[in-house]
C-alpha cells in the first residue's frame, strides 16, 4: 500500500512539473504581459542608465571619462577608489552618517508610534490637528528660524543637533502608523485594561508587535531620506569631523574643475549601502504596505 502511494505521489509530482512550465509560458505569452514588457524594459533601461554611467566611469581616468562617458573602460582600474579611500576621511564620515541615521530612525519611530497610540487611546483630535499643521509647513521655510534657535542652544555644527532636526520626520511616521494602528481591535485593548495593564504595557506588549510591518516600512523610507539628505547637513554642519557622506561627495566638486572619477567613486560609496539595504528590505516594504491596505 505504501509503495502504491509513493508511486502515485511521484506521478503527481511529475505532472505538476510539466504543468507549471506550460502555465508560466502561457502567462508570458498573454497580450497584456507582452505589452507590459515592451513598456517596462525601455523604462528600466532609462532608470538604470545613470547607475551604469556612475559605476563605469569610476574605473576610468579623467581623460577617458571626458572622451567617452558611456563606453566601457579600456582597462578596469581601481586607482580611483584607492585614491579616494586614502585621501578622504571615509571611515569618519561613514560612521557619522550611520550614527545619525540609526538614532534618528529609532527616535522617529518611537515618537511617531507613541503619538499614534495616544490618539487611538484618547480619541483626541487636538494631537491630530497639531501634526497636520506641522506636516503642511514646508521644512525650507523654517530653516532660518531653526538655525538661529539651534545657534542659541549650541546645537549648530553637531551631530546631536542634526539628530534633533531629523526627529521632525516623526510627523510623517505618525500619519502612516496611525492609520495602521486603527486596525487593532478595540476589544483587545479593553481586555488588556481589564487585566490591569497600563498604557505603557498595552503599547509595548500589544500595539507595538501588531504594527511591526508598518514600522519596518516607515523605517526603510525614513532611512533612505536621512542617509541621502543634503540640505539639512549643508546648512547646519561645517566642521570636517562632523561631515556626512553626502557632504563628502559635495566637497569633491571643485570651484573651477571637477575630478569626475573621484566624484563618481564617492557617489558609489554613498549609494551602495542604501542599494543593498533597499534590496534586502524590499520584501518587508511590500508586506507592510499590503498588510496595511488589507487591514485599513
Amino acid at each position: 500500500m505504501s509503495a502504491a502511494t509513493e508511486k502515485s505521489a511521484v506521478a503527481t509530482e511529475q505532472r505538476t512539473d510539466r504543468i507549471q512550465p506550460a502555465k508560466a509560458k502561457r502567462e508570458w505569452t498573454r497580450p497584456g504581459a507582452i505589452v507590459t514588457s515592451i513598456v517596462m524594459i525601455p523604462i528600466g533601461i532609462i532608470v538604470g542608465l545613470p547607475f551604469y554611467y556612475i559605476l563605469v566611469n569610476t574605473f576610468k581616468t579623467q581623460q577617458e571619462t571626458a572622451a567617452s562617458p558611456l563606453a566601457l573602460p579600456t582597462e578596469w582600474r581601481l586607482d580611483t577608489y584607492q585614491r579616494v579611500l586614502e585621501g578622504q576621511p571615509i571611515a569618519q564620515v561613514f560612521a557619522n552618517t550611520l550614527v545619525v541615521t540609526a538614532v534618528s530612525i529609532v527616535l522617529m519611530l518611537l515618537i511617531g508610534s507613541l503619538a499614534a497610540f495616544s490618539v487611538i487611546m484618547r480619541r483626541s483630535k487636538l494631537i491630530n490637528v497639531v501634526f497636520v499643521i506641522a506636516f503642511l509647513v514646508p521644512g525650507q521655510v523654517t530653516l532660518i528660524p531653526l538655525y538661529r534657535l539651534f545657534a542659541e542652544l549650541r546645537l549648530v555644527d553637531s551631530l546631536q543637533g542634526l539628530i534633533v532636526l531629523y526627529t521632525a520626520g516623526s510627523v510623517f511616521c505618525y500619519f502612516l502608523i496611525v492609520g495602521y494602528m486603527r486596525s487593532i481591535p478595540g476589544e483587545m485593548i479593553e481586555a488588556a485594561k481589564l487585566d490591569g495593564a497600563g498604557p505603557w504595557q498595552i503599547y509595548w506588549r500589544i500595539a507595538l508587535p501588531l504594527i511591526r510591518p508598518i514600522l519596518i516600512t516607515v523605517g526603510v523610507f525614513q532611512t533612505m531620506w536621512v542617509w541621502n539628505d543634503f540640505l539639512t547637513p549643508v546648512v547646519f554642519l561645517s566642521s570636517p569631523q562632523n561631515q556626512t557622506l553626502v557632504l563628502q561627495v559635495y566637497k569633491a566638486v571643485g570651484e573651477f574643475s571637477v575630478d569626475w572619477p573621484a566624484f563618481l567613486a564617492l557617489s558609489v560609496i554613498a549609494l551602495l549601502p542604501m542599494v543593498i539595504f533597499f534590496v534586502a528590505m524590499q520584501r518587508y516594504i511590500v508586506n507592510g504596505l499590503l498588510a496595511g491596505s488589507v487591514k485599513g
